[in-house]
């Protein structure tokens, strides 16, 4: 078979896949859709929680950020682990401890306010929704790279297999869904990683391989792709054009962001213990691991063979006689634009200006010492996908990689989806505002909300088309979180002093000045020589998290302390197996052992 029956072969396989699975785990009960039942083992759970978290941005954009910004990429890299760890170990085992299965509910309980529990709830969809439209983003990118169709159409047919096995199956059918996602992309992250480092450096392992020699020399990989783009006036690839203040505050900011993501920590409540949500939060680490230790070597290859196949390349362009075109190209001594460049330049995502009229394609940086200016644009969020092509590896490969890309995105946006029906459904409506709503009309409003929010998701992945990468849209995403959501559940865990009035506070300060901020730079005109403290809005989260901090915490010490049974709760869910049943059997929950 060809690359394209390849991919259609892989694609419709997996879909298939997904949607059996779905059907055959419909949820039936309020927490079989909220949290598959409580019996996901932990094993499992980690394998569908490194699903839920690895997501487009994972998969697609950030090798591809890494194999551009060399190690100002690695910000990326470092606060996605990062903050994976600090959530498991300092929040999530305390989160599942209170018996809450979503943020708003705990915020609404830990702070007995409905107002409070209603906040969340904007911050819980505002970051939701930030973050699904880099996911759609994604899918728009995979389908339009290889299955000939539009990315705003593709989007409309990732938009629909979501809304099959999250609106059917709930978090019952997530969960399981995730587990056949994760199998899936992380063979199709990891097979042409090795490929491809056996082709450049003969190491089989990617992650050796990337600080291994070139095959057949005694030049380290890195030494030649330093030496590369720094002749074609590039950066240093082991170097940063960032400031300093910026990587810390965009690491900082994907580190806090992550420990206040909603559908990261429903995750921890499809076990049956504490216990068990610390071993799914390892294996999950584990699981996690195998893809993030692969990604920089996948973008160092990546970067290297895009300058090898397109710089200084000959142009062709008309693609229907493209052979006879290549073939007199090479008769004459010349290089050919490759296959795969005219493959996906139909995309839109790469761009070729002939500014001198050569009709050479000229790859170059701002300090090319030739005086060229660049005349090649590539769009970062291709670099996975089009790797295993610009490597010439089989179309089985690449067909996989397809599936694998598309595993990424619908994963976690199926994990987002949960958030947004349950925060319609539960926290707002039967906890708030219709508390005597039967248990199959919870059911059935949190199949209407997820189904309305899968079309939500659809049009705001057609307008995040229009951004530079799926990253920076996640990026927003995580620094909203870390300055709204993050602050209320570290002070709900850790300090009994913390009231409504302090928590209201921090959520509102966090979520305006974050949004904001990113708004004015991103589609408001702001210049980057505006920029508060030289911090990016990408990093400007963990800034204005620590606002949000201080603003909640001033507030709570001026107004009245919380009831004592709220602080006997806050003292009792940080011992494991003492806590008493408060606010559980509201939630319909059973204790925890």
């Amino acid at each position: 078979m060809d690359q394209q029956a390849w991919t259609y072969f892989f694609v419709v396989l997996t879909f298939g896949t997904y949607i059996y699975i779905a059907i055959r785990s419909k949820a039936g009960s309020t927490e079989d859709f909220y949290v598959a039942g409580h019996d996901v083992h932990p094993v499992v759970n980690g394998m569908a929680t490194a699903a839920d978290w690895m997501s487009a941005a994972s998969f697609l954009s950030m090798a591809g950020l890494i194999a551009f910004l060399g190690y100002g990429g690695s910000v990326y890299l470092m606060g996605w682990t990062g903050g994976y760890v600090l959530l498991a170990l300092l929040l999530a085992p305390y989160m599942r401890e209170f018996g809450k299965f979503t943020v708003p509910d705990f915020v609404g309980d830990r702070y007995y306010s409905g107002l409070a529990r209603v906040i969340a709830v904007i911050c819980a969809l505002f970051v939701s929704f930030t973050y699904i439209a880099g996911q759609m983003k994604g899918v728009g990118v995979a389908f339009s790279g290889f299955l000939g169709v539009p990315a705003n159409v593709g989007i409309v047919i990732g938009m629909a297999i979501v809304f099959v096995y999250a609106v059917w199956g709930g978090m019952k059918g997530i969960t399981y869904t995730q587990v056949a996602q994760y199998v899936v992309l992380i063979f199709a992250y990891t097979i042409p990683a090795i490929f491809i480092s056996l082709t450049i450096t003969g190491n089989p392992m990617p992650q050796l391989g990337f600080i291994g020699d070139v095959a057949g020399t005694d030049t380290s990989m890195l030494d030649k792709l330093n030496t590369v783009v720094r002749e074609l006036g590039f950066t240093e690839y082991t170097s940063t054009t960032k400031s300093k203040i910026d990587v810390f505050c965009i690491t900082a900011a994907l580190m806090f962001g992550t420990a206040g993501l909603p559908h990261v920590i429903i995750r921890f409540f499809t076990v049956r213990s504490v216990q068990a949500a610390r071993v799914s939060a390892g294996w999950a680490l584990v699981f996690i691991a195998i893809l993030y230790t692969t990604a920089p070597a996948v973008g160092a290859f990546a970067r290297l063979n895009f300058i090898d196949t397109v710089n200084d390349s000959t142009y062709i362009s008309d693609a229907e006689n493209y052979e006879a075109r290549a073939a007199q190209i090479v008769r004459q001594g010349g290089k050919p634009v490759p296959v795969w460049y005219k493959d996906w330049e139909k995309t839109g995502l790469l761009a070729y200006d002939d500014k001198n009229g050569d009709g050479i394609m000229q790859y170059r940086g701002p300090n090319a010492l030739d005086g060229i200016a660049n005349e090649v644009v590539p769009n970062r969020d291709i670099f996975v996908l089009a790797n295993p092509q610009i490597a010439q590896l089989p179309g089985w490969v690449v067909g996989l990689v397809v599936a694998g890309g598309l595993a990424a995105a619908l994963s976690t946006a199926a994990g987002l989806l949960m958030v947004i029906s349950s925060a319609i459904s539960h926290d707002l409506l039967k906890r708030t505002f219709k508390p005597d709503m039967s248990e199959t009309d919870e059911v059935l409003v949190a199949r209407v909300a997820a189904a309305v929010a899968v079309i939500c998701a659809g049009l705001l992945g057609i307008f995040a088309t229009q951004l530079p990468f799926v990253a920076q849209v996640v990026a927003f995403a995580f620094g909203l979180a870390a300055a709204s959501l993050f602050p209320i559940i570290f002070f709900g865990i850790f300090w009994k002093r913390m009231n409504k009035e302090g928590a209201i506070a921090a959520m509102l300060t966090g979520l305006i000045t974050t949004f904001s901020y990113i708004y004015y730079f991103k589609f408001g005109g702001g210049s980057d020589d505006q920029w508060l403290f030289g911090v990016s809005p990408e990093g400007i989260g963990f800034v204005f998290m620590w606002l949000a901090l201080a603003v909640g915490a001033v507030v709570a010490i001026m107004t009245e302390e919380p009831p004592q049974d709220i602080q006997d709760l806050v003292e009792d869910i940080r011992i494991p197996g003492t806590r008493r049943a408060h606010g559980i059997a509201d939630a319909g929950m059973q204790p925890v052992d």
